[in-house]
């Protein structure tokens, strides 16, 4: 067997304390287990919900690929930057026509190439097309390109993530959840080879409520009334998973989870 392989993934960048967090935390994690892939879903990078070309560009200085789910379409100027950067992924399963690239094919300067597939879950959230079939289809291509493959589930329901992860035991590197921004604790490698985590968490402040200011969202559920949500900035907190892969058969042989914090 050749050397292990490792991706290292980041859980949602919220705003500019998790573009700061990315910074202050992410070159200790590449010192310490050399990744071949760095990927972090990006889309709540720009003012804590969604993303621009200029904060894309500058994420792209520290990491390889940004996937992203939901909130992706929340500031309308990146629709031109979807369309010309395929390293920005959105979610496969929207309906045919939807601009932008939904995986991408990595390679390190060692020559192993890593696919990576973003789709977002149905449950409590749009109802747009099955991620399990459009997995189906998106895998099957990668798969024709390199046995490496990670899948970053944006989804908001533990039952839908563990059922995309059994979905594919053994077709994929590795199932990693995004989109509720609190790590879990129930990393494993599937029987079949595949790494799972439910949800991998975030890059954001670390005194907040999901990233978002405390009062904000204290006020949102002491009056159910609409409230405009903004980063927290107190404290720095990111959370990730690192996954080894055997390069030749694709196959996840462990997945450990990093949690660092600040203030």
């Amino acid at each position: 067997m050749r050397d292990k392989l490792v991706l290292l993934f980041i859980g949602d960048v919220i705003g500019h304390p998790g573009r700061r967090a990315l910074q202050k935390f992410l070159p200790r994690l590449v010192e310490k287990y050399r990744p071949a892939v760095v990927v972090a879903n990006g889309e709540n990078a720009a003012g804590g919900s969604g993303l621009t070309e200029e904060i894309g560009r500058e994420l792209f200085l520290q990491v390889d690929v940004l996937t992203s789910g939901n909130h992706i379409w929340d500031k309308k100027e990146i629709l031109p930057y979807l369309e010309r950067e395929p390293r920005l992924l959105r979610p496969a399963n929207y309906p045919p026509g939807t601009p932008g690239f939904s995986s991408y094919l990595f390679q390190d300067p060692r020559g192993f190439r890593v696919g990576v597939l973003n789709l977002q879950g149905r449950v409590f959230m749009e109802p747009i097309d099955c991620p399990f079939r459009r997995a189906d289809e998106e895998v099957a291509v990668l798969r024709a390109a390199t046995p490496i493959i990670v899948v970053d589930f944006h989804a908001e329901a533990t039952s839908e993530k563990q059922a995309l992860g059994w979905y594919l035991d053994g077709r994929v590197s590795a199932v990693i959840g995004t989109h509720t921004h609190v790590p879990t604790a129930d990393e494993r490698v599937l029987p079949a080879g595949t790494a799972y985590l439910t949800d991998v968490g975030m890059a954001a402040a670390r005194n907040a409520v999901i990233g978002i200011a405390k009062d904000q969202a204290l006020q949102r559920f002491l009056t159910s009334r609409p409230v405009r949500f903004e980063p927290a900035k107190d404290g720095l907190f990111l959370s990730a998973a690192i996954v080894e892969v055997d390069p030749e058969s694709g196959r996840a042989l462990s997945i450990v989870r990093e949690v660092l914090t600040e203030g």
